[in-house]
């Protein structure tokens, strides 16, 4: 029962390289299937492991970097079937992109590893991409849902950021950038 979290984790990183064949294959649809079921799995492995008493920094660490690998299916993806998407949205993914980059870089050379603060922003940026890409798979409509969740994305990066350069030291599950002086204003 204790490995539930973990499986779930994992089965959410195999759906990786399926949405890309997925994507190969001209299934758009099942992509936003399997979009859902990783956005359950991400949910329900952190439930779990919290029910379990086994929500481990090591857990916790692993959910950010399997988030991160299934997306970069999901992107991949996204590039296959809908490559217009890159061009209707080119500033807000650069940006994203940029800050994704910058800010795992700062907080390595900062804390000695991406920071996992699992933030109330990045759950609402979650839900955003898994609402926003889920329609344009579904839909093939590349508007409002997929820029909503770009940007909740960047927000969400210069919140992790703030909290980066606030914090003296790596903590794990920090909600927001007020938590986070809080805890530096504690002696955190």
């Amino acid at each position: 029962m204790r490995r539930v979290p973990w499986l779930l984790l994992w089965s959410r990183l195999a759906l990786a390289p399926v949405v890309v064949a997925l994507a190969v294959a001209e299934h758009p649809r099942w992509i936003a299937v399997a979009i859902v079921v990783a956005t359950l799995t991400d949910i329900f492995d952190g439930v779990t492991a919290r029910r379990l008493g086994v929500a481990t920094e090591r857990l916790r660490r692993a959910d950010s970097w399997v988030d991160t690998a299934f997306y970069l299916g999901v992107l991949a993806a996204v590039v296959i079937l809908f490559p217009q998407v890159l061009r209707l949205h080119a500033v807000g993914l650069v940006m994203l992109l940029g800050m994704e980059v910058g800010r795992a870089g700062f907080e390595t050379w900062k804390f000695g590893r991406p920071a996992s603060y699992h933030m109330w922003s990045a759950k609402a940026w979650g839900v955003a991409l898994a609402v926003g890409l889920s329609a344009l798979f579904w839909t093939s409509e590349t508007g409002w849902p997929v820029g909503v969740a770009i940007w909740l994305g960047v927000a969400t990066d210069l919140e992790g950021v703030a909290a980066s350069v606030v914090l003296s030291r790596s903590h794990l599950d920090v909600p927001s950038l007020a938590h986070a002086v809080r805890i530096e204003r504690s002696g955190g």
